[in-house]
């Protein structure tokens, strides 16, 4: 008996001829593939670097705005200095320095406060976290640990203690 199954030596060959275009045809898709690979994989890397380069750029200027709003404030001391060399009665010399000295002050806890940077507030109650009680003294005008005095004014940023206040709390 003939076997008709089998195919032809033509029809082999045609097997084998489209077999080897289909592998030319994926090859090629690989190739494009790891080409798209490669170029995402460097814009990935080129991403990377710009941003770490802006990371550092951004840390490095952080205090650039803070820093441009002292200016005004170093400015004004610079004409109170000025101001003590003009020749004036020295009780005259005296106020005007006093007016401009406190409108700097002014000025400069705007800047502060503009930025995060608070006093703390001598009218609340005593609390270690933000203040220091460097004295106890006994008053009679004030209740047990009420705060009584201010050595030295405290500040936060923002809801971080930058430096405790130094006070007197009573007994």
């Amino acid at each position: 008996m003939i076997n008709d199954e089998q195919p032809t030596l033509q029809e082999g060959e045609e097997a084998v001829i489209e077999n080897m275009n289909e592998l030319e045809t994926i090859q090629a898709e690989l190739a494009s593939l790891k080409d798209k690979y490669a170029r995402v994989h460097a814009d990935f890397d080129n991403i990377k670097k710009r941003l770490e380069r802006e990371k550092y750029q951004a840390l490095e200027y952080a205090n650039e705005k803070f820093a441009k709003d002292l200016i005004p404030v170093v400015d004004s001391l610079s004409m109170a200095i000025g101001a003590a060399q003009i020749d004036a009665e020295p009780a005259v010399l005296l106020e005007k320095l006093q007016e401009g000295v406190e409108l700097t002050m002014k000025q400069l806890l705007s800047v502060l406060e503009k930025h995060g940077v608070t006093p703390v507030d001598d009218s609340e109650p005593f609390n270690p976290d933000i203040h220091n009680a460097v004295q106890r003294v006994d008053s009679p005008d004030h209740e047990s640990g009420a705060i009584v005095n201010t050595f030295q004014k405290g500040f936060r940023y923002k809801e971080r203690t930058l430096r405790d206040a130094m006070v007197v709390i009573a007994n």
